[in-house]
């Protein structure tokens, strides 16, 4: 990998603001400055009012990107102005032929009747290709109302490291561009505005969004990650078993419900009937195995609870059906070595977790939904403190989901490569010892994964039958390592 070199700018270049926020969201990877500009050129992005356009909005963009367009107007500041991106000009094309502009405005933000009237102004449209790159942190600048370029207070030092679009989908759309081919998907550019709406006030929508932008090349094939806000609950978990605040009863409560919470959300099937209290089981899990447990929040884990555990258990349970339930104490700190020893000797064996280890149980899952096996996680519940046991459940849970990632990329990078669309296993396994595998793969074993990343329930690859009646597989999306 090449090492990210600084680059300092000093200049803006003036553009409307909603050609900048086209720009900044993949929507455009072109502007139409009132100047020639020098292909390698670098500057910062300054959002002018759109008065500096020949037309009003309404006939400056198209349907698809209008309400956009108003929205920023209207956020712009009378005294201030807000750089949130740089560019390079990749190449700058004198268009003076009002017969492409059709052809351009298909492609584009701008309406035909907003192109034919810079051509009416000027003798030549300027359509300079721009590979952008949001600003780390976005900066504030007094209001310039003249010149194409405006002098920045103080230079900015940016990198290439994050461009808005990658190299393989900037050559695509440059491509498409200059050579004026048709857009692709047009009902999908309506539906993704229509959509883009909506997650204004939905957020849920927000990941159909960039899927959708994704397809029509307006984003990255691979978004960052983020928790859902409906999931915020979950780093909290660590938080209220070790709170030290409020009664003893009130912390309990608390951190009884989380685990409930959280064990219901790995796929265990938790009786709501177990509360805790005076002679109650905080916590007690019909499926997929029997589980009973202890709840403890505070500093430390009292002594006793091994003891209690088993008094409480086997009256609600019975001998029997205390025996076979697998056995678990959920607290903070190190267990005392009274506390460890009790845990280990019991007959059947009761485990010990922190936690923060099942706040990371719960955040795996989070992230990748399903990862976490309650069966595959039976295994790893042996009698003692059993943090470091969880812990290499997590990282194998890791290393299945980073060799899967690979794999997907594998099939995307190859089709690229060869221009195929699709591509059998034989050729794939070929490919795998070639691209710095994570481990070695049998051909059976690989075909057995692909299958399983092609399933319609992950969707991550294709799968069709070839002529000869063997698997073949494509690409569908990406799989984010973990």
């Amino acid at each position: 990998m090449s090492p990210v070199t600084s680059v300092s700018i000093d200049t803006a270049l003036r553009l409307p603001a909603p050609d900048i926020e086209a720009l900044i969201q993949g929507r455009a990877i072109a502007a139409t400055p009132q100047t020639f500009i020098d292909p390698g050129r670098q500057f910062a992005l300054y959002p002018a009012d759109a008065s500096i356009n020949l037309l009003p909005t309404n006939q400056q963009y198209r349907p698809n990107f209008l309400s956009i367009a108003q929205t920023v107007c209207s956020q712009l500041k009378p005294e201030t102005v807000t750089i949130k991106a740089w560019a390079k000009c990749e190449l700058c094309q004198i268009i003076d032929n009002s017969e492409a502009l059709e052809a351009l405005s298909r492609l584009t933000i701008w309406t035909e009747e907003a192109l034919q009237q810079i051509l009416s102004q000027r003798p030549f449209i300027f359509l300079a290709y721009l590979r952008v790159y949001p600003l780390t942190q976005p900066i504030e600048v007094p209001v310039n109302p003249k010149g194409n370029f405006v002098s920045l207070p103080n230079p900015l030092t940016v990198t290439e490291s994050s461009p808005v679009l990658s190299d393989r989908i900037f050559s695509q759309r440059r491509y498409q561009l200059e050579n004026r081919l048709p857009p692709s998907h047009p009902e999908l550019e309506e539906l993704q505005n229509a959509i883009a709406q909506m997650s204004i006030a939905d957020p849920a929508s927000e990941k159909l969004n960039h899927y959708i932008k994704t397809f029509l090349g307006w984003a990255n094939e691979q978004p960052i990650q983020q928790l859902d806000p409906d999931l915020s609950w979950i780093s909290t978990i660590n938080a209220l078993g070790t709170a030290t605040t409020g009664g003893n009863y009130e912390k309990g409560t608390a951190f009884e419900q989380i685990v409930h919470k959280s064990l219901a959300f790995l796929g265990f099937g938790v009786d709501s009937n177990a509360k805790g209290g005076a002679g109650g089981m905080d916590l007690y899990c019909i499926k997929p195995y029997p589980l009973v447990g202890e709840c403890k929040a505070g500093k430390s884990i009292p002594d006793g609870t091994v003891e209690e555990l088993i008094r409480i258990g086997t009256r609600h349970l019975g001998a029997d059906g205390f025996q076979v339930a697998v056995k678990l104490i959920i607290g903070p700190g190190q267990p005392t070595p009274n506390l460890q020893k009790s845990a280990e000797k019991f007959a059947f064996g009761i485990s010990i977790i922190n936690p923060m280890t099942l706040q990371k149980l719960v955040q795996l899952q989070a992230k990748f939904p399903g990862s976490v096996n309650p069966i595959e996680l039976k295994p790893y519940l042996v009698p003692g403190q059993i943090d470091y046991r969880i812990d290499e459940y997590i990282q194998k849970v890791e290393s299945s989901i980073r060799l899967r990632s690979h794999l997907v990329q594998l099939v995307k990078n190859y089709l690229q490569n060869t221009g195929l669309d699709n591509a059998g296993i034989e050729a794939l396994h070929g490919a795998y010892f070639g691209s710095h595998p994570p481990q070695p793969l049998k051909t059976e074993e690989m075909h057995d994964i692909l299958i399983e990343l092609s399933s319609p329930l992950t969707g991550y690859l294709g799968r069709k039958k070839g002529s000869d009646g063997s698997d073949r597989f494509y690409f569908l999306r990406d799989l984010p390592a973990a």
